[in-house]
């Protein structure tokens, strides 16, 4: 199941869930100014959101309410156990990462 999860998700995508798993409850704000952070470029509302709802609609992240203006993500079992599979089967298959 996770492996086949990994593989239908965009590099974005999983990369998102990544830094969604680094954070406590994040907004979307803040996965937001992570990401940037990280690839250092602009990443507009309109790349983000759909992404993260996809991620929520294939159960990887929840989405809940701060207030009534600000959601919250966090990483299901299912995401953090895709996080997992995905670097297992890296450390399987470069000789660069350690085992």
């Amino acid at each position: 199941m996770g492996m086949n999860e990994m593989f239908g998700l965009t590099g974005f995508q999983r990369d998102l869930l990544v830094v969604a798993s680094g954070l406590e409850k994040p907004s979307g704000q803040q996965i937001k100014d992570q990401i940037q952070a990280t690839i250092g470029t602009e990443v507009k509302h309109g790349r983000l959101y759909p992404n993260l709802d996809t991620l929520v609609e294939r159960g990887l992240l929840e989405k809940g309410q701060l207030d009534r203006r600000t959601n919250f993500y966090q990483v299901t079992e299912k995401g953090a156990l895709t996080i997992q599979e995905q670097l297992e089967w890296m450390q399987s298959q470069s000789k660069a990462l350690p085992a």
